[in-house]
């Protein structure tokens, strides 16, 4: 892709242009004549040929501009030791090395640590960024050129939009995105949206050099009129264009240090953040609490000083990063195997938040394969004028045609008919007018003969401009009466599910002049042209599983509110209530929010409507998302949490979305949700086992520092304790959830992290104390003595490990694990490696050189009564927070 999408980048603030810091190539070119244009950019109106093409590339290179590329390896490597956990690791090894020089048993358990975590990050990030440059690799824009083939014949054909050169002959219509910076040879009623640079909303009007006027306002490179800039939008009107600069050369190429590598925060990015800087501040607490009591207690500072830093690792979840990116990475692979491609790895998570879909009728609730059914006259009999004229239409357009155009095309053939006719001019479609025109000239005719302008589009619209109307071959005066029986035979065919487009003429004689809308006046009404787009046999199923799951669907379209209706009944949504968008215009917030939270079929909507919608929706505290694949869609994507378009889609759209489907089916958009959830769910899940596992382990360790005259586990043994519990939450992303959690959307709760570790916490900490009174009191590991020391540690290293690991398979669900729930093959297999390894490291030679000593086989019978209570505790507590809180994870 080229051009920057606004939700992913932090493009533009509102009000706030972004200029470039010098003026733009493409300037230098806005008012030379013809000739010495194509001439400093050695090409014709025939386009470049592929030896050119060839030569132009390898000198120019690639046509991409602000494309946030993966970083270098070496990059992405010195990345990962920026997390400031692995900088604590570090600091802590370098203490340790300067502290005891000759023992490095300790700085080289703390590089383990670090190298694990930095090797596994960076290979997870590298694989992660690749394969979301494979997959957005797999959603690629066009444009339209013409190139002279190797016969040397001249040809319109679609290129990949990174395949151009300066030189080439692009073709512009409405939805497009300007693909590279252009200057404009031929235009017809062209307004480029130049939003994406200026932050303005309203488009702007460009034309080619014969009809622009040269002025001085014009000093800013953004307001010429013959110059179009790569990125922005076409959003109505024709352009013909050669390419004058592309890729890092062009206006937003010298921008590209601004709008790349500044992603907006997500509301997930933020909740990370807010968890990491929580252990911080609990650290920043617990840490000089615990080295005061140790240095106060037993005198030993720099002994106190290492179990201080020791407990601080201990609270660090230096794997966090390594897991959340695991995650996204493998639900993002893992869903574009259900043909959904995710361009932003972080807009996982709204998906799986998302509680209210907004989507388009075409093609998501119906066929997408629209059969003209009907060609009437104005009485409704059929008539094969409306059906020509039509044809006509449809056949001589130059701009987008859409799926009508098509079936018009497709009906009969009628090439006899064009044959008769040549183009003199157009009056291109857009989403105010909702029509287009032609205008045809006879191709055998003297040079002052009529010319006709056949105009079709939507009724109410058509309806404004007809001052007459045919009936049996005479044209009469267009009455109120007349235009209500029309609107009555159209309401007719809408209710029958069908689509309506109304065909007018006039003829008149040439004006010497381009055509533009205020010639579409006086029109001969003919008759009218009904559509079927049948519904999906799957929308019904795919509606009844979003409700299933929590999420509400509103269509949202500007088509006819009858047709929309019925097709929405047949689908079973609920039609009760409806509204139209010249309804909606002129409410206040208040009562447009009102409208909006009781509306679920939503017609004849304008864009910026359609993203007043989704404002409306998001200020009510829903996640809204946003399915649609037309220029019209494209602000209510950038505004909806999540954008979702195909891979059919305009330019603009899929620029515009953060999620593209491969197939426009909402069983596959909700199949993604599902997989949304299911990755947010195990980050959340690593979050609240870390955290509350943490917090346990530190509040335990500052009760034995007040109790103990001996440090209760050796600063080293702490390292290895974390580093084997860290091991053991990689599995996680492989993880499983529970049906009833992806039965509904899930939010970020930052403050739910914080109570579920004040509440999982403690209940740790009642079997730790447990273990410290059983060493103490009937083990008798109760002195100085540095055989009763390493007894009691290892002791509480073993007890440890195990209600460390164990709380996993807790957390992990809200039901009775391993009976009600199991953990997935990996997590199973993981902790139970771990755990295997925790009680085998006392009678090992590693064992020995980290102080511990072999436990006795009566310890292990009271070791299995605790882990037992402590299992049957935990999921007490669990069952009282259920509850109160009325949620786990």
């Amino acid at each position: 892709m080229f051009g920057p999408s606004s939700k992913s980048r932090d493009v533009i603030t509102p009000g706030k242009p972004v200029r470039a810091h010098a003026r733009p190539a493409a300037a230098a070119f806005a008012w030379q004549d013809e000739q010495a244009l194509f001439a400093a950019l050695d090409t014709s109106h025939a386009g470049l040929d592929e030896q050119q093409i060839e030569d132009r590339l390898d000198r120019d290179g690639t046509n991409e501009a602000a494309h946030e590329k993966p970083p270098h390896w070496s990059l992405q490597l010195a990345h990962t030791f920026k997390n400031p956990f692995i900088i604590v690791l570090l600091v802590l090894a370098g203490v340790q090395l300067a502290t005891s020089p000759d023992d490095l048993t300790g700085p080289i358990i703390i590089l383990v640590m670090v190298v694990i975590s930095v090797v596994l990050s960076f290979t997870q990030e590298f694989r992660s960024s690749r394969a979301a440059e494979k997959l957005k690799a797999m959603v690629r824009n066009t444009a339209t050129v013409t190139r002279r083939a190797s016969d040397g014949h001249s040809e319109r054909i679609e290129v990949p939009v990174i395949e151009l050169v300066a030189g080439d002959i692009v073709h512009l219509s409405a939805g497009d995105m300007v693909p590279a910076d252009l200057r404009l040879l031929v235009t017809k009623d062209l307004f480029i949206s130049q939003a994406i640079l200026t932050g303005e909303s309203l488009p702007v009007e460009k034309t080619a050099p014969e009809h622009a006027v040269k002025t001085e306002a014009q000093l800013d490179p953004l307001d010429l009129p013959t110059v179009c800039y790569m990125g922005t939008n076409v959003v109505s009107g024709s352009a013909t264009a050669v390419v004058v600069t592309t890729g890092p050369r062009s206006y937003l190429g010298s921008l590209a240090h601004t709008l790349t590598g500044t992603r907006q925060e997500t509301s997930f990015d933020r909740g990370v953040k807010s968890v990491s800087w929580l252990l911080i501040r609990f650290m920043a607490v617990m840490v000089p609490i615990v080295f005061l009591i140790q240095g106060f207690g037993k005198g030993n500072w720099v002994e106190a000083f290492l179990f201080a830093i020791s407990v601080a690792v201990g609270l660090t979840p230096e794997m966090l990063p390594l897991i959340v990116t695991a995650n996204l990475a493998k639900g993002a692979l893992a869903m574009s195997k259900r043909k959904v491609v995710v361009k932003q790895l972080n807009a996982i998570q709204n998906f799986g938040a998302m509680d209210v879909l907004c989507t388009d009728k075409t093609g998501t609730l119906t066929l997408d394969r629209i059969v003209l059914e009907r060609h009437l006259d104005l009485d409704g009999n059929e008539s094969d004028d409306a059906l020509e004229y039509g044809y006509l239409n449809s056949h001589f357009q130059t701009g987008l045609k859409n799926l009508m155009d098509k079936a018009v095309l497709s009906h009969r053939d009628l090439e006899h008919s064009t044959a008769r006719w040549k183009v003199a001019d157009e009056i291109p479609f857009d989403f105010q007018r909702r029509r287009m025109s032609v205008v045809l000239a006879p191709t055998e005719a003297a040079a002052d003969a009529d010319e006709i302008l056949i105009c079709k589009g939507a009724v109410e619209e058509m309806l404004s401009i007809c001052a007459f109307a045919r009936e049996d071959g005479r044209d009469i005066p267009m009455t109120d009466h007349r235009r209500d029986t029309i609107r009555a035979l159209t309401h007719g065919l809408n209710e029958d599910g069908l689509r309506v487009l109304i065909v007018a003429v006039k003829r008149q004689r040439a004006p010497g002049r381009a055509y533009g809308v205020a010639d579409e006046q006086g029109m001969t009404a003919i008759g009218c042209l009904a559509f079927l787009d049948p519904p999906k046999d799957t929308a019904r199923t795919a509606i009844a599983a979003l409700h299933q799951h929590g999420v509400a669907v509103k269509v949202i379209t500007g088509d006819n509110e009858v047709v929309t209706r019925k097709i929405c009944s047949e689908v079973g949504l609920d039609v009760t209530h409806s509204a139209l968008g010249r309804d909606l215009e002129d409410l206040d917030d208040a009562a447009f929010d009102e409208a909006v939270a009781r509306t679920t079929v939503f017609a004849k909507m304008s864009p910026l409507q359609k993203a007043r919608v989704v404002a409306s929706l998001q200020r009510q505290g829903h996640t809204v998302g946003f399915l649609g694949d037309g220029i019209n869609d494209a602000p209510a994507l950038r505004k909806a949490d999540v954008g979702i378009s195909v891979d059919t889609a305009t330019d603009i759209a899929k620029e515009s979305a953060d999620i593209i489907l491969l197939e426009k089916n909402l069983m596959v958009l909700e199949e993604g949700v599902l997989e949304g959830r299911v990755t947010f769910g195990n980050i959340i899940k690593y979050i609240k086992m870390t955290a509350s596992s943490n917090f346990g382990n530190v509040f335990s360790m500052l009760i034995a520092s007040i109790f103990l005259p001996f440090l209760p586990m050796l600063p080293l043994q702490i390292l290895v304790l974390n580093l084997l519990y860290d091991i053991s939450q990689l599995s996680i992303p492989f993880d499983r959830m529970d049906d009833d959690y992806i039965r509904k959307p899930r939010k970020w709760d930052a403050g739910d992290i914080g109570r579920f570790m004040f509440w999982i916490g403690p209940t740790s900490s009642i079997f730790d104390v447990t273990t410290f009174l059983l060493l103490w009191f009937w083990f008798g590991a109760n002195s100085t003595a540095p055989a009763h020391q390493a007894f009691f540690q290892s002791g509480w290293f073993i007890e440890s490990l195990l209600t460390q690991t164990l709380v996993v398979h807790m957390i992990r669900t809200r039901k009775i694990p391993f009976i009600q729930s199991s953990a997935a093959a990996p997590v199973l297999g993981l902790t139970t490696a771990i755990i295997a390894i925790g009680i085998a490291i006392p009678y090992t030679d590693l064992g020995h050189k980290l102080g511990m000593v072999e436990m006795p086989s009566q310890y292990f019978a009271w070791l299995a009564a605790t882990v037992v209570a402590y299992c049957a505790l935990t999921q007490f507590v669990k069952v009282v927070y259920i509850r109160r809180f009325h949620h786990w994870l």
